[in-house]
């Protein structure tokens, strides 16, 4: 392993040293773990045609900004078309929340596969499957009538979702500085939330004003145009050669092993499972009726505390990149503290003595919207650890974690509700909401534990290895102990 390691830093930093990514000592360091050992073994590696951080990978990333932003709209659509939805198709607001789970478990689900995909057939290939897909979900699904019609449509949804995110984070990998890299990963989540605006203003005023296949049509439509744009614009690497590892089947699954095997990608997808989930319950399930049914908020108000949790999101993410990328050795720390914050507030809001006040519902939202930014870092520790021609896959792994933790607590805190207020919706009250979203706690220690014993084994690779050196900025004090060779106390 340690040669491994030694041997591609080596072939990368001197294959870079004249190249446009090595412009400074620190993005040197850091190509190891973001540079193909194809490519860098090559001597067309040090031409790109288009210099990293350029006026093209700009455009680049702005044409595949584009499809994710669409794709969260596409995601986040049915919650303000739910009420709409129960109506047209007669449905229940168990069978509902159906819409929603089986969208998700196929996001999940389809993460390792598309990791696979995606490293052999690159970013450009799958952002324009997946905007496809999407949009021809969203056009059955405008005409659809019946729930199983519905659920179908769903499916897909879900599928082409599933091949936008880990597609433009490979973009960025590739077409930016590793310096800039962390910062540029928050920045898709900054503007990945216009999707989700979009969904919470226009289109519920399209539903109003226009109907429910009009404006279905038009959302639908819209992957036309960004997906045209996709053609022409956007290419999957600056390099002369392809950037993308050739994968042949039969050593697929020896490719995802070995990804698998990486502790940091083990360690990502811990982040992301312990730091997303809460905030994904909230906005796409159950954050809504605990503030009005549980809290007694209108539903105005309500609406507006999940807005700002998309405004908490936004603002806090930049914080989030400069400092993954100013502390690589803090990351895992970052995160621990990030969940630390959300327990604690969460614990107050479901411990105060009868309704909370509204300031305090007010905090609770800004501190659990940052678990988004904060479940970045779990994509960041797995391009940290993991060469291009596996990126792919382990960004697919990683995310399984968030949105795997947060399908399982949408079903559990739907059970305990279920149980607790057999009548239905209607008879949710606060005390069923405090006992259901204590589950919470369940799923944050099984990902607190996990954080902790595989930052462990990834701090001893990152000291044992002079190719990860550059891992060791912002190693935490006493600095003494890191001067002199041995490595810090864990």
């Amino acid at each position: 392993m340690q040669e491994t390691w030694r041997s591609r830093d080596e072939r990368v930093v001197s294959a870079t040293a004249a190249g446009p990514s090595a412009s400074t000592p620190q993005e040197s360091a850091q190509s190891a773990s973001t540079t193909s050992p194809a490519l860098a073994g090559s001597g067309e590696y040090a031409s790109p045609l288009w210099p990293l951080g350029g006026r093209r990978a700009w455009a680049v990333w702005l044409s595949a900004l584009s499809i994710y932003i669409l794709a969260i709209f596409h995601r986040t659509s049915l919650g303000v078309a739910g009420v709409i939805a129960a109506d047209r198709f007669h449905i229940s607001s168990g069978q509902l929340a159906t819409f929603v789970v089986v969208q998700l478990l196929v996001y999940a689900a389809m993460q390792v596969p598309v990791g696979v995909l995606l490293d052999r057939y690159g970013s450009k290939a799958l952002l324009l499957a997946g905007i496809i897909t999407m949009s021809l979900a969203q056009f059955g699904f405008a005409y659809a009538h019946t729930f199983a019609a519905g659920i179908v449509a769903r499916v897909f949804v879900g599928m082409g979702d599933a091949m936008i995110f880990v597609s433009l984070l490979r973009l960025v990998a590739l077409w930016f500085p590793p310096a800039r890299t962390p910062i540029m990963t928050q920045l898709c989540s900054v503007f990945g939330q216009i999707g989700a605006i979009t969904a919470e203003g226009p289109l519920a005023f399209a539903l109003r004003d226009l109907g429910w296949r009009t404006s279905y049509e038009l959302a639908a439509g819209a992957g036309v145009i960004f997906g045209a744009i996709l053609v022409v614009v956007v290419r999957d690497s600056p390099y002369r050669s392809t950037a993308r590892t050739q994968v042949r089947l039969r050593a697929v699954r020896q490719g995802v092993a070995m990804t698998w095997r990486e502790p940091g990608t083990r360690l990502g997808l811990w982040c992301h499972f312990t730091s997303q989930f809460s905030a994904t319950v909230f906005t796409l399930m159950w954050g809504f009726p605990f503030l009005t049914k549980g809290e007694g908020l209108s539903t105005g108000m309500a609406s507006l505390l999940l807005e700002l949790m998309i405004v908490a999101s936004i603002s806090t993410s930049p914080l989030y990149g400069a400092f993954t990328a100013r502390f690589p050795y803090s990351r895992s720390s970052l995160v621990l503290t990030t969940v630390t914050g959300i327990m604690t507030m969460w614990a107050v809001v479901l411990l105060w003595p009868g309704r909370a006040p509204l300031w305090l519902l007010i905090v609770l939202v800004l501190v659990t919207a940052i678990g988004g930014p904060g479940s970045m870092i779990g994509f960041d520790l797995a391009r940290t650890f993991n060469p291009p021609g596996r990126l792919g896959s382990a960004s697919g792994i990683v995310n399984v974690g968030g949105f795997s933790a947060a399908l399982g607590s949408i079903l559990l805190i739907g059970l305990l509700l279920d149980h607790l207020s057999p009548g239905g919706p209607n008879t949710y009250d606060l005390h069923a909401f405090r006992v259901a979203l204590s589950v919470q706690y369940l799923v944050w220690f099984v990902g607190i534990v996990q954080i902790v014993r595989l930052r462990r084994r990834t701090r001893r690779l990152v000291h044992a290895h002079d190719g990860l050196a550059h891992l060791r900025v912002g190693v935490p004090r006493p600095g003494a102990a890191y001067r002199s060779g041995r490595p810090p106390g864990r």
